[in-house]
């Protein structure tokens, strides 16, 4: 039958919007499906209910209907919780929201290079990164980032998740300029803790042996007299333990970019170089870097910094005596990447600079350092501090990787890496993320059941986090005004000493003269829109050791007494 042609335009309009709804619904149904199987297969423990986590990943899927179909990139460096992101939550996310995703991993060098790239030519080449909270000092004063708190408020709004709960994150203070706005999202956190033997601690032969000969007792060491003497001891006295020579000390030496790490992850901090304050010391930071009301005003002693004062050539002497004295031979001419996995070979006592991103790997079955029934036989603590630390100062680093956004991106490739951020953070994952990489970020996931029953096999872990002396760890500070390019100096110098090219104290004058020779840089440039370097004018450094605080005079007596506390005793102090 002919039909006339307005019916049959009717006929067919009305055809094509069925279609179209059964095609719009099928969609839906794809990825609430989608939602309903990564639940089942990957998303357990979770510290939601199934119901929970189902509403939470429903608002993902209705959230994300505007930038369905959109093709986006994110970098973040190597470590296991970024492999279990890019591997797993990646996929799961653009089978949840029909963005396709893609999370590049590179070497963390390479994630600052890109970074500067984008920020220096405005070329967008990914579309979100996460990288160090250290940055924080950059990204504040460059004004190249979008802060989460201005996304969240504006062009964000429809696209921020009613459960992101900021409230439940630990490292907010860490990704907070100071202008009180929150620049960075954390996605993984890891402290530098003490790392020690405690089969060997808890032996009775070795608890006499050295009790006898320094007047106290083996243990964990409060103070850097007392992990000195146990270096000593381990290295000099013990010797050999299970048939193999064993150190008291572990450490790395090689001229290498990763050298510097070692010193700005708060090596000065952890002797007392900077001021009091947390998350870190005010006017004078750990990097010993001063500020004046936000702006930077110098490094050196002359200018009020505490980069080559008394506490800092202190600790980069202990630095060098130690690794010569208590390490192995070979630790001389390794790099961090080389060391790392050296105390799991069973032959080191202690470490003092011990990353708890190591926990997966020295919990490995079959290890020298891990019972038959999968516990650790070593443990972590808090690092012991040096003579010119006070109560009230940081004590060590805490490595926060954090969301960063700039402007530059184009928005909506933004908004949907924003959805990603959130994704990876959120509680339907956090907690099987935190399981599998050991680098949490909530609190709700730190007091969960599952951490209870994984702490026996992690060493300590569940019990720093859960301890209220954490709050001591922080990452690099405000007072660093351009990271990547201060960052860079500090293996070159610091290498000298370690080389014995130098004294410590010429290596650590060369460093703080070529810090203040950038911060004059910048102030030159006046490339920095809020509270870029103003240096200060040079005065005897007598003057400055005269003021309250950072800088320093040197201590009559750097080895007091050594001091030590139980184990047990510790973590009984922090459940109190």
């Amino acid at each position: 039958m002919i039909r006339p042609a307005h019916l049959r335009y009717a006929i067919a309009f009305a055809t094509a919007a069925g279609l179209a709804g059964l095609s719009s619904q099928a969609m839906a149904d794809q990825y609430q499906d989608a939602a309903k199987k990564w639940i089942d297969k990957e998303f357990s423990p979770s510290t939601l209910s199934q119901d929970e986590q189902m509403s939470e990943l429903e608002w993902f899927i209705k959230a994300a209907e505007p930038l369905r179909g959109m093709e986006i990139k994110v970098a973040s460096e190597t470590l296991t919780t970024h492999e279990y992101e890019s591997k797993v939550l990646a996929k799961a996310f653009s089978e949840i929201t029909g963005i396709k995703l893609t999370h590049d991993l590179i070497q963390e060098g390479d994630v600052i290079e890109k970074l500067q790239t984008q920020m220096q030519s405005g070329r967008n080449i990914y579309d979100a990164y996460v990288n160090d909270s250290d940055l924080i000092g950059t990204h504040f004063r460059y004004g190249k980032v979008v802060p989460i708190s201005d996304m969240m408020e504006g062009d964000g709004k429809d696209y921020t998740s009613p459960t992101l709960d900021l409230d439940d994150f630990i490292g907010l203070d860490f990704t907070t300029g100071p202008d009180d706005k929150l620049y960075q999202l954390p996605d993984q956190q890891f402290a530098n803790l003490y790392w020690f033997r405690a089969d060997w601690f808890e032996r009775e032969d070795l608890k006499k042996q050295f009790k006898d000969k320094y007047g106290y007792e083996l243990g964990v060491p409060v103070n850097w007299s007392a992990y000195e003497d146990i270096a000593d001891f381990f290295t000099n006295d013990v010797k050999e333990l299970d048939g193999k020579r064993v150190y008291g000390h572990m450490d790395y030496g090689k001229k290498d970019p990763s050298l510097g790490w070692r010193f700005t992850d708060a090596w000065f901090s952890m002797a007392g170089a900077g001021d009091k304050g947390l998350p870190n010391g005010l006017p004078v930071d750990e990097w010993g870097i001063r500020v004046e009301e936000c702006q930077p005003v110098g490094s050196s002693v002359t200018r009020g910094g505490a980069a080559n004062g008394p506490a800092a050539v202190y600790a980069t002497t202990k630095y060098v005596d130690w690794l010569d004295k208590y390490a192995p031979p070979e630790a001389q001419g390794m790099t961090f990447s080389e060391s790392g996995p050296v105390p799991s070979q069973g032959n080191i006592a202690q470490q003092i600079f011990w990353y708890t991103a190591f926990t997966a790997d020295m919990t490995r079955e079959g290890l020298p350092v891990v019972n038959d029934d999968g516990t650790p036989k070593w443990r972590m603590a808090p690092s012991p501090h040096g003579p010119y630390w006070e109560e009230g100062m940081k004590l060590g680093y805490q490595d926060v990787g954090a969301w960063t956004f700039f402007d530059s991106t184009p928005e909506k490739n933004r908004l949907a890496a924003w959805l990603y951020a959130q994704f990876v953070t959120a509680k339907t994952v956090s907690l099987k993320k935190t399981l599998e990489g050991l680098t949490p970020i909530r609190e709700s996931d730190i007091q969960s059941q599952a951490m209870t029953d994984a702490a026996p096999k992690l060493g300590g872990l569940v019990e720093f986090y859960r301890s209220p002396a954490r709050v001591q760890w922080s990452p690099t500070g405000t007072n660093v005004p351009d990271y990547p390019k201060l960052a860079q100096l500090w293996w070159q110098y610091i290498s000298q000493a370690a080389s014995g090219e130098a004294t410590p104290q010429e290596a650590l004058d060369g460093l703080a003269k070529a810090q203040d020779r950038i911060l004059e840089r910048l102030e030159r440039a006046n490339v920095m829109p809020n509270c870029g370097p103003k240096l200060n004018e040079e005065r005897d450094a007598q003057y400055w050791f005269d003021q309250p605080g950072a800088p320093k005079a040197k201590l009559e007596n750097e080895k007091p007494k050594g001091e030590t506390i139980g184990y047990e005793e510790l973590l009984e102090s922090w459940k109190q």
